[in-house]
């Protein structure tokens, strides 16, 4: 009866350690790109322009997303068979978001 007991237990455990990492991943996307978009307003990082007629954005956004599918890749193959607890994977990835929202707001730029 145990061994049954067991098994269900296994089985029935919820691993979510994939969407958990795509979910921190989009939060460390958000706050690459507020963090890009800063060091380009101050000058200290330019990423050059993949198709002239856009500007600069083209090479500012592939960069983030790389730099996002480059987390995303690297968290799903250390969590995908592991459960992962949502809450503290949520509350990071809303800090990372805000951060990189507060980053990418042109008011922030005025005060450096």
């Amino acid at each position: 009866m145990s061994v049954s007991l067991e098994r269900m237990t296994a089985a029935s455990r919820e691993v979510n350690g994939a969407a958990m990492a795509a979910v921190l991943a989009s939060g460390i996307g958000a706050l690459a790109m507020g963090f890009v978009a800063l060091l380009n307003e101050v000058g200290a990082f330019t990423v050059p322009a993949l198709y002239a007629p856009a500007g600069g954005v083209t090479g500012r956004t592939t960069l983030v997303t790389v730099i996002w599918l480059v987390a995303w890749g690297v968290l799903h193959a250390r969590w995908k068979a592991r459960e992962i607890a949502p809450g503290g994977v949520t509350f990071v990835t809303f800090a990372l978001t805000a951060l990189g929202v507060l980053a990418a707001f042109p008011p922030v730029w005025g005060l450096l």
